[in-house]
């Protein structure tokens, strides 16, 4: 895979409560990803630019909600969301404090 579909594969870090739930309890971490990437795509890029090891990779796709707003009912975008889960002794740590 080449480094500029590396960086377009990861949008970001998926930052909830549930993501946060699963983190602690098994090792398994919560990114959005781009709405045509692929579960070895995202294995690769995980891999790459954190330096760890990935077990495997569970996608899924969350819709939107429908909202009314002052002008009539609107709609959130959808979400594509990657749970990775990582292999005994690796560790991504968002933060990079100490």
């Amino acid at each position: 895979m080449n480094q500029e579909r590396l960086y377009k594969v990861l949008l970001g870090p998926h930052i909830s409560e549930k993501a946060t739930i699963i983190a602690d309890s098994s090792q398994q971490v919560v990114f959005r990803v781009a709405k045509d990437a692929t579960k070895p795509e995202i294995k690769e890029a995980v891999e790459q630019l954190f330096n760890v090891k990935v077990a495997g990779v569970n996608v899924l796709n969350a819709k939107g909600k429908t909202k009314r707003t002052a002008r009539g009912m609107g709609k959130r975008s959808d979400v594509r969301k990657a749970y990775v889960c990582l292999e005994a002794g690796s560790e991504i740590d968002f933060l990079g404090g100490e």
